[in-house]
């Protein structure tokens, strides 16, 4: 890839907030943003809000977002000349990036090669050594079966961390304590990587208790030039997903961060890489640096990065696509810059997945504050992707100043009806051990955080209207168009209460679901006899699989699941009998 390229039409391979994100880069620079969406996104605001939109298809991710063929095909029948894949879905899949250049399209990403050398994590690893970066233990290819998982952990000692080799985001990546528990996480792993990625192959490593989760925002042109534009530190966390995030990495010192930027860039380097990327490393509580992995796309978190820089990590990446130079030399860091992931999901129900529709949307302005929002009132939330419904980026001159605007900020944030992460951002900056301490790390929200967040209760406000809107979508050759008609409110219309349940888990004898979801796994029958603990049922919901668990001992009974089948919040799914 190299000399200037022309770009006019490009068509955005997402949904939610970074199909937005991507569309405003593209009115800042002069491009035609086009968007695809799924039968369930029709009317969803990243629609809304590029110049053209066309129906791509299909409910789940697997019948549309992660559909290359189906993709590419519709790019080339309207136009575009360019994809912009976002994060997540086919962002870090070589295949289709092949398959968008071998189209005559321009990619808006790093070349094949390099996605496969650096997105496959156990390739990643090999080169991380080639140049020096430091590793811990891990195997050098996919591991087979987990009766390889148990050989590792049994040489090398646990915890050890079960990672998808395609993926990132936490999807499948499982963190197993026993050697019990390895082939249960194995299965899981693989499930949840063929969902989120459409390939199951996963690696081993050992598993850095308490460790930090540190990492480098990087840009690399195809003249030779690679920079870093900032460190970022993402230990918030749950289920091995990023809650909060900021820029710069707070609390290093001058040789970690040497160690940080020199290693990225001979990372980058070797790899022949082009475009934006990010390099993560786990910082150990005694200060040792581990490389972890190279997402080869655009990171969830990059806002913080470009808040301290004034960077547009999008534009830049429009401009290397199209063969111009980068700067020679890193960004110059000013002030601090923190993002909280606003997802649907229920923080005083150890984080459940919380599909819903949102009735109430207020933002918080003001110094420092930036939203990055896919969704708005009136928006069904459902379960069949992610649950990220917003980023609030605060930028301070110093951290202490982020924090103050934070604090001031997510007090003006207010989402109804459903459950979001707002409760336990609020509590995170009451904890000092975030706030002045800093001895957070990947796994402190499970193992040390107090949550005291009550579950949420919440009930939808009442329409007081006697008429109402509806917006239709009419679709001609596969493009958009907005129809709007008015009419008299339905009874049911003008007083709708959504509510969502508090069911902790099981009553009496009674195994509920906790949260509507897929069931993926069935790990009991009728008349099976359980233990305490014993694994039933495994639900999946915004690409994220929760397990249900025995809480007692007893008989299996009333079980009428279905492997695909979709249950409610509080559905019986089995009664476990006393003996």
């Amino acid at each position: 890839m190299s000399g200037r390229k022309v770009m006019k039409r490009l068509l955005i391979a997402n949904r939610g907030e970074i199909a937005i994100r991507v569309a405003r880069a593209c009115r800042d620079h002069g491009l035609t943003s086009i968007a695809i969406y799924s039968d369930g996104d029709r009317d969803s605001l990243h629609v809304r809000s590029a110049d053209e939109a066309y129906a791509l298809g299909g409910v789940t991710a697997t019948e549309s977002y992660l559909d290359g063929k189906k993709i590419i095909a519709l790019a080339l029948k309207v136009g575009a000349d360019a994809i912009h894949p976002g994060y997540g879905f086919l962002s870090e899949n070589a295949n289709f990036a092949s398959a968008v250049i071998d189209a005559g399209l321009i990619w808006i990403g790093p070349p094949p090669k390099a996605i496969e050398a650096l997105g496959d994590k156990v390739s990643a690893r090999k080169i991380a050594a080639k140049v020096g970066a430091p590793l811990v233990a891990g195997t050098t290819d996919p591991v087979a079966r987990a009766e390889d998982v148990v050989a590792f952990a049994k040489e090398h000692g646990l915890p050890v961390a079960i990672k998808a080799a395609f993926g990132g985001g936490g999807r499948g990546l499982k963190v197993a304590r026993t050697l019990e528990e390895i082939p249960q996480l194995f299965e899981s792993a693989t499930r949840e990587a063929i969902s989120g990625f459409g390939r199951g192959e996963c690696f081993v490593e050992r598993y850095l208790d308490k460790p930090r989760h540190v990492e480098t925002q990087v840009l690399a042109d195809t003249h030779g030039n690679v920079i870093v534009v900032s460190t970022r530190d993402c230990s918030l966390q749950r289920r091995h997903q990023k809650l909060v995030e900021e820029a710069p990495a707070p609390f290093l010192s001058k040789d970690q961060i040497e160690t940080l930027y020199s290693s990225s860039k001979a990372l980058i380097k070797e790899a022949s890489y082009v475009g934006a990327g990010t390099c993560e490393f786990l910082v150990g509580s005694d200060g040792t640096i581990s490389f972890l992995e190279v997402n080869t796309r655009l990171q969830v978190e990059h806002p913080v990065s470009e808040e301290v820089t004034g960077l547009d990590l999008v534009r830049e990446q429009f401009r290397i696509a199209m063969g111009e130079k980068i700067s020679s030399k890193d960004p110059e860091i000013r002030g601090h810059s923190i993002e909280f992931r606003i997802n649907g999901e229920d923080p005083g129900r150890s984080f459940l997945p919380a599909p819903g529709v949102i009735t109430e949307w207020e933002v918080p302005s003001g110094p420092g504050i930036r939203i990055d929002a896919g969704f708005g009132a009136g928006d069904e939330i459902g379960g069949n992707f992610d649950s990220l419904l917003a980023k609030l980026i605060v930028t301070g001159s110093t951290r202490d100043e982020a924090i103050e605007r934070a604090k001031r900020a997510l007090d003006e944030f207010n989402v109804g009806g459903m459950a979001t992460a707002l409760p336990f951002h609020r509590a995170i900056l009451r904890d000092s051990s975030f706030t002045r301490d800093f001895k957070v790390y990947t796994s402190y929200i499970e193992s040390e955080f107090k949550n005291e967040i009550k579950p949420f209760e919440g009930i939808a406000n009442q329409r007081g209207d006697s008429t109402m809107s509806e917006q239709l979508v009419i679709e001609v050759d596969d493009k958009r168009f907005d129809v709007t008609i008015h009419q008299e409110a339905p009874r049911r219309a003008r007083k709708r209460n959504i509510q969502s349940s508090s069911f902790a888990g099981a009553k009496g004898g009674a195994v509920h679901s906790p949260m509507q979801g897929t069931v993926v796994k069935i790990e009991v029958k009728e008349g099976d006899v359980v233990e305490v603990g014993a694994l039933l049922f495994v639900l999946e919901a915004m690409k994220m699989e929760q397990p249900l668990t025995a809480h007692r001992a007893g008989k299996i009974s009333s079980l009428s699941l279905a492997i695909g089948e979709t249950v409610t919040t509080g559905t019986v799914l089995a009664i476990i009998d006393e003996l």
